[in-house]
C-alpha cells in the first residue's frame, strides 16, 4: 500500500469531515441518524474512522490564507512584529498595523479561530476513540491515533498562550463544555501544554519517520515539550529531554545542502523534526496547498511584495564580512535572500535564469520623474505615434539608462525554476521543527547553566555545516549568548522564531520601541472582538 496517498486520503475526506467538527451545535453532528453523516453510531468503528477525523484535527492549522501556518493570517501577520521582517505598506493594511503595533481586537482576521477549530477536532478524537471496538483497531494503532491528537492540541495550546497569554481552555468537544468560558491563567494553560505532550511522548507514537512521514513522531513530541520548556526558563526539564534526541535511537543531522529545507525536493529531509505538509491535489474538494511563494516573493519576481528582509537581518547577514570558507558572506544569506553580489552576477547564482543586475533595475528620471538620458536631457516619450511597441523599446533606442538597484528579498519558500515561479498555488512543506533548533536550544540552556565551553561546539557544527563559516570567536558566557542571538535570527527568517526569541532573552521594548511598541500593550495579541462577543466571560 502507498502510505503517503493512503494518508492523503484521509485528509481529502477531512475537508467533508470537518464542516460536521466544526459547525455551531456539534450535538447536531453526534445525533444525525442518517447513515451519509457522520454520527456516534455510525463512525467510530475502525482505524479508518479514527484516521479520518485525526486528518480532520491536522488541517486548520494548515489552511491556504486563514489557518496559522497557510500564510496569510497567521505566522506571517504575527511574526511581522519582530525587527527581522519589514512589512510593505499596502493593500493589506491589518498586516501593516500588526507589524507596527496599530492593531485592535477588531483588527482583520487572526489565527485564534483555527486554532480553536483544531483543538476541538483533537478533543472529538480524544473523546471518542476509546469507543472503537477492539476488533476495529489495535491498541498500538489506537495509542499511536491517541498520541498525535494530544501532540496537536498541545502544540495548538501553545500557539494560543505564546500569542494571547491567556484563553479559554476547553478539553472536550463542544456539544459538551460551556458556550460562555472565561479565560484560563497562564500558568494553567502552560501546565496543560506540559501535560498534552508529555502524554503524547507515552504514546505509540513512531520514534522517527518511516512511510507515512507526515505523521506526527516521538521524536517531533520530544523536541517540541523541550521548545515548551525553554520557552518558561524551564532550563534543567528543557535540557534533558533536548538532549535524548541527540543519541540513538534518534538519527537527526543537518542538511548538507541548507537550501533544501526549504523547497519541495527533500521534504521531511533528515534534518526535518516536524513538518507541516502541503500538496497541491484538489481530489475531492481538498485544498491543502498555499499561496507563501507568492505572499514572500516581490513583485520583480512575480510575487505579491508584501515583506522584505529588514535592514537589521541584512547586517546581521553580513556582520562577519565575506568571511566564509568559500570567501563570500556565510552562505546562510545566499540561500536566504537575493540582493546585489557577486554571487547573483557572475553567473553561479542565476534568478530564474538572469542575473541579478537583469531583473532589478529601472529607467533613470530627474526629480520630475521624467525620463532622461546618460547626460540629464529629457527624453521625450511618443510611444505609437512614434512607431514603438512598448516603452522600454522606445527608452532603449532614445538612450534611456538602465539603474540597477539593490532591494534584498526572500529566496525562501519561492520558486527554484520558470515552472514553479508560474503557478499560482505552492506545496511547500513549512518546518516547524528543525534538529537545527534543537541544537541551539541545547547550546543556549547549557550557556545558561555555566556551560559556555559545552555550548561553543554545537554552535561550530551548524555555523560549518549551514554557513561554511569558520569557528565563533569568544569564550565568555556574555559572548556565547551573543552568538548564539546572532545564529538564531541568521539560521531561522520566516520560520516563526524571532519575536518569540526576543521575547524570552527580554529585548521586546528595547528591539522595538522605535516602532510603537509598549510592553503591557503589545507582548500578546489581543483576543479578537468576535470572541469577546460572543463569549460573556471573555474580557
Amino acid at each position: 500500500m502507498n502510505m503517503k496517498r493512503n494518508w492523503l486520503s484521509y485528509m481529502c475526506m477531512a475537508a467533508l469531515f470537518s464542516g460536521a467538527l466544526t459547525s455551531c451545535n456539534e450535538s447536531s453532528f453526534l445525533n444525525l441518524s442518517d447513515p451519509n453523516y457522520f454520527t456516534e453510531s455510525n463512525f467510530w468503528k475502525d482505524k479508518a474512522d479514527a484516521e479520518s477525523a485525526l486528518a480532520a484535527a491536522y488541517s486548520p492549522i494548515k489552511g491556504a490564507m486563514y489557518g496559522y501556518f497557510g500564510a496569510f493570517d497567521g505566522w506571517l501577520n504575527l511574526n511581522g512584529r519582530g525587527d527581522d521582517i519589514y512589512t510593505i505598506k499596502g493593500e493589506e493594511v491589518p498586516m501593516w498595523n500588526i507589524a507596527n503595533f496599530l492593531n485592535s481586537p477588531s483588527t482583520g482576521n487572526d489565527p485564534y479561530g483555527a486554532l480553536y477549530s483544531g483543538i476541538q477536532r483533537a478533543n472529538i478524537v480524544l473523546r471518542y476513540i476509546d469507543q472503537i471496538p477492539a476488533s476495529g483497531i489495535t491498541e498500538e494503532d489506537r495509542s499511536m491515533i491517541k498520541g498525535e491528537a494530544l501532540f496537536l492540541r498541545g502544540y495548538q495550546y501553545f500557539l494560543l498562550v505564546n500569542n494571547y497569554k491567556e484563553v479559554p481552555l476547553r478539553l472536550i468537544p463542544s456539544n459538551e463544555d460551556e458556550t460562555n468560558k472565561a479565560a484560563a491563567t497562564e500558568a494553567a494553560l502552560w501546565a496543560q501544554v506540559e501535560e498534552d505532550l508529555d502524554n503524547a511522548i507515552k504514546c505509540n507514537l513512531q520514534v522517527e519517520r518511516s512511510t507515512a512521514k507526515e505523521r506526527i513522531t516521538k521524536g517531533a513530541a520530544i523536541a517540541m515539550l523541550g521548545k515548551v520548556y525553554a520557552t518558561q526558563h524551564k532550563y534543567p526539564e528543557a535540557k534533558q529531554l533536548l538532549g535524548t534526541l541527540l543519541k540513538a535511537p534518534y538519527s537527526y543531522e543537518l542538511m548538507d545542502n541548507f537550501e533544501k529545507n526549504f523547497t519541495n525536493e527533500e521534504e521531511f529531509n533528515k534534518e526535518s523534526v516536524f513538518e507541516l505538509q502541503y500538496s497541491l491535489s484538489t481530489d475531492n474538494g481538498a485544498a491543502y496547498y498555499s499561496y507563501v511563494h507568492s505572499w514572500i516573493r516581490v513583485g520583480e519576481l512575480g510575487g505579491w511584495d508584501e515583506i522584505l528582509p529588514s535592514d537589521v537581518l541584512m547586517k546581521e547577514f553580513k556582520k562577519e564580512g565575506k568571511s566564509s570558507l568559500s570567501g563570500g558572506y556565510d552562505e546562510r544569506l545566499y540561500n536566504t535572500v537575493y540582493f546585489q553580489d557577486d554571487f547573483y552576477n557572475d553567473g553561479t547564482g542565476k534568478i530564474y535564469g538572469y542575473d541579478y543586475d537583469e531583473i532589478f533595475w529601472k529607467w533613470k528620471t530627474n526629480e520630475k520623474k521624467e525620463y532622461v538620458d546618460k547626460n540629464g536631457n529629457v527624453i521625450k516619450i511618443e510611444g505609437e505615434k512614434g512607431g514603438f511597441d512598448s516603452l522600454d523599446e522606445e527608452l532603449e533606442a532614445k538612450g534611456g539608462v538602465k539603474e540597477v538597484y539593490d532591494r534584498p528579498n526572500f529566496r525562501r519558500f519561492t520558486p527554484i525554476n520558470e515552472e514553479e515561479r508560474q503557478m499560482a498555488r505552492c506545496a511547500y512543506n513549512i518546518p516547524l521543527m528543525r534538529y537545527a533548533n534543537v541544537l541551539l536550544m541545547k547550546a543556549e540552556i547549557l550557556n545558561k547553566q555555566g556551560h559556555p565551553e559545552l555550548a561553543i561546539p554545537i554552535i561550530n557544527e551548524i555555523r560549518a555545516k549551514h554557513g561554511n563559516m569558520p569557528a565563533m570567536t569568544g569564550t565568555t558566557q556574555s559572548e556565547v549568548q551573543a552568538q548564539i542571538e546572532h545564529e538564531r535570527i541568521i539560521e531561522f527568517p520566516l520560520e516563526s522564531y524571532r519575536w518569540y526569541d526576543l521575547r524570552r532573552w527580554g529585548k521586546l521594548e528595547a528591539t522595538l520601541s522605535s516602532r510603537g511598541f509598549v510592553a503591557d500593550r503589545h507582548s500578546f495579541y489581543p483576543i479578537p472582538l468576535w470572541e469577546i462577543n460572543a463569549n460573556s466571560e471573555v474580557k
